[in-house]
């Protein structure tokens, strides 16, 4: 007989919340011509941060510092705060799992937004948490619902991000930080801060790190170039950050991507020079989905989300037919926001190849009804 699962291993399902353009490659038995669908950065890491890991990866050899100490320092001093109140970890998504396994047993009641983030759902059932969820409002995840279902369910963890994914919409900072001031005194509000450095000014709030019942999580994913290297951090209360070294992985963010992470960090100049890419690339997206008869979303992120003007399952249509073209987007699961498209910005070159596309995909989508 093989040894037996747990009784919560048993119920999951062997699933992963993203299917990967890797998947669909090899599916397809060819490579995308434009990847726009993860919201990678594919400007790259600072060239200060490439230099990093490449010097870091003849140390390779070496175990890395489990106490991530350089990294936490600078991101310290970067926010102005003190270093117990830096947590590195393997990017958001990591932090999110040990959030889940710091406050989670089976049934603590968690609350979310239906269509937001799925990582943190995974991870709220893989420790066996009550996924209780609220509608979007005006494609905007909800403060004032989240915190009503807060209140009603006795939930433990409350998630938000902002700016939010898979919308790209934003709450200025007076909003947010009015729900971390009303967020239930036991229970802890998840900030994902994921795109925060392509909103404008004014979109986070101070950073308190006296409060225990915030923690915001902030990644070297996306502006910073650097998703394949799996790094992230959360800002928290010193006793909050300190209850994670309890369960963290303390070798789980290597010697490599310390390396990059602090350089990239100290490359503010270059960061500069990746939002105004972004913004220009925002602004080419927006300007071919209006071309195509389509209404682009305002976005703060490093993609824009399109609206298909139809249903889910037309917009279901369309983005396979971009994939068969060989563009890489995705798209919201739930309704009503699974009538768009997600596209991420690009090169020039990335962006013509979907120029190209949308329009021969949405004349096959139209076709196929």
């Amino acid at each position: 007989m093989p040894p037996k699962f747990t009784d919560l291993a048993d119920s999951l399902p062997a699933s992963v919340p993203f299917v990967g353009p890797e998947t669909h490659e090899r599916q397809m038995g060819k490579p995308f011509q434009a990847r726009l669908g993860a919201n990678e950065s594919i400007f790259g890491p600072s060239p200060k941060a490439i230099e990093a890991m490449s010097e870091a990866a003849a140390n390779a050899w070496m175990y890395c510092d489990p106490e991530n100490y350089n990294l936490r320092h600078a991101l310290a001093a970067h926010h102005g705060v003190a270093a117990e109140n830096i947590v590195v970890g393997e990017g958001i998504d990591g932090l999110l799992g040990l959030t889940c396994r710091l406050f989670l047993s089976n049934g603590t009641p968690v609350v979310t937004s239906a269509g937001a983030y799925p990582t943190f759902n995974f991870h709220v059932a893989g420790f066996g948490g009550t996924l209780h969820t609220v509608p979007y409002k005006n494609d905007c995840e909800d403060p004032d619902t989240l915190l009503n279902a807060a209140d009603e369910t006795g939930a433990r963890l409350v998630y938000i991000a902002n700016p939010d994914n898979p919308m790209g919409t934003v709450h200025d900072a007076a909003t947010i930080q009015r729900m971390i001031d009303q967020v239930p005194s036991d229970a802890l509000l998840c900030l994902d801060e994921a795109y925060i450095e392509f909103a404008d000014p004014g979109t986070a709030p101070v950073i308190d790190i006296t409060n225990p019942n915030v923690i915001r999580f902030r990644t070297f994913s996306k502006a910073y170039g650097m998703a394949g290297a799996r790094i992230g951090y959360a800002i928290a209360e010193a006793n909050l950050a300190t209850a994670f070294n309890k369960v963290r992985n303390h070798f789980g963010v290597s010697r490599i991507s310390q390396a990059g992470a602090l350089a990239a960090l100290n490359d503010q100049v270059y960061l500069d020079s990746i939002q105004k890419k972004v913004i220009d690339a925002r602004a080419k997206i927006s300007d071919i989905a209006t071309a195509n008869g389509l209404q682009p979303l305002s976005s703060q992120t490093n993609f824009v989300t399109i609206d298909c003007g139809q249903d889910g399952d037309f917009a279901r249509r369309v983005l396979s037919n971009l994939i068969e073209m060989g563009v890489f987007v995705r798209m919201p699961g739930v309704e009503p926001l699974d009538r768009c498209i997600r596209v991420t910005v690009g090169r020039d070159e990335d962006i013509t190849i979907f120029a190209d596309a949308l329009p021969k995909a949405l004349a096959a989508a139209n076709s196929e009804t």
